[in-house]
């Protein structure tokens, strides 16, 4: 976490000379985050590497999502040549710790993080954005039979797996509800609660760059079904029921709900594995016991029956959730 080569210099450019740049926080991919104090005021330095990122997505769709009446970063200096951004500051107060300081709170603040996409939604989906649909989804369960496979020793049937997949998805794609902006990684550790902000702007969004035009069920399941932290069954079905009210469609709302869910879930898992083999991150691989858990719930609902019985053929129970916490 040293400050990259240009902070000093951009920052200087844009009044911030002489701040003290402090290590905040890094993510899965090649983008780091830095706190800037200056006296009493601070910032954020987002520093995104333009050989491997690209800042223009995250500036366009902050923009977007503060024109809709929701809390992104504001932007204050950009360098896109160098993959720099300085952001607003949030502050330090994550839903996911914050939710661990005060559990009791956890009804409410779910309620708002569905509230936030029920407004999201409201809207037309953002422009220019590519469309995250039938294909989208088959190359990213494909993460799976590519990484997860391998990495338990298993040769399994791939075909009949994109068949399974297949079945089931098609359906939800052309259900009729949507098209919506799909943040695409909202989840616990994205939201931020700002002091001093009411409904919905209370949430404060990150990690939106790779925002995708696509249905709405999939950032609810995103959010419900977290990588990083359980979400009650109750929690959940509360959550769906108050989408639900507000948007209706109850049924199709609901079968493309469990089936998303299943279908991020198994495309984590593929990415978690890659994180760890390719990536020499092995810490993701301590959350894959919570992953099978969550997709075992989710293949268990109707309409999964295809997918369900894939893995059942293809992956016994020693190769889903057993062999994680050694390896983590």
């Amino acid at each position: 976490m040293i400050p990259p080569p240009h902070a000093h210099e951009f920052l200087a450019g844009c009044g911030w000379a002489g701040a003290e740049i402090q290590p905040l926080a890094g993510d899965a991919s090649f983008r780091r985050y830095f706190r800037v104090v200056d006296g009493t005021r601070t910032a954020v330095l987002m520093d995104a590497p333009p050989a491997h990122e690209d800042v223009r997505p995250f500036v366009a769709v902050a923009e977007w999502l503060a024109r809709c009446g929701l809390s992104a970063p504001e932007i204050l200096a950009r360098d896109l040549e160098h993959g720099l951004l300085l952001l607003a500051d949030f502050g330090d107060w994550r839903l996911r710790e914050f939710l661990d300081d005060d559990p009791s709170r956890e009804r409410e603040l779910y309620e708002l993080a569905t509230d936030v996409l029920i407004h999201l939604h409201r809207h037309p989906a953002m422009p220019g954005l590519p469309v995250h649909g039938v294909e989208q989804w088959l190359e990213e369960v494909k993460l799976f039979t590519d990484w997860y496979c391998p990495a338990v020793g298993l040769s399994v049937d791939a075909e009949a797996y994109r068949s399974a997949w297949i079945e089931v998805l098609e359906p939800v794609a052309s259900d009729g509800l949507g098209p919506v902006t799909v943040l695409r990684d909202y989840h616990a550790e994205n939201v931020m609660l700002v002091q001093g902000r009411e409904g919905v702007t209370q949430f404060g969004l990150l990690d939106f760059q790779d925002a995708l035009v696509g249905h709405p069920a999939y950032d609810l399941a995103s959010v419900l079904e977290d990588a990083r932290r359980d979400v009650s069954p109750q929690i959940e079905r509360a959550m769906i029921d108050r989408y639900v009210a507000a948007m209706g469609q109850r049924e199709t709302f609901e079968r493309a709900y469990w089936t998303l869910a299943a279908q991020r879930n198994t495309r984590i898992l593929g990415v978690f594995t890659r994180l760890w083999k390719r990536d020499d991150k092995p810490h993701y691989t301590q959350f894959q016991p919570r992953m099978w858990g969550l997709l075992e719930r989710d293949l268990a609902r109707p309409g999964l029956e295809p997918v369900r019985r894939w893995f059942d053929s293809n992956l016994g129970p020693e190769h889903r959730a057993a062999p994680w916490p050694a390896a983590a």
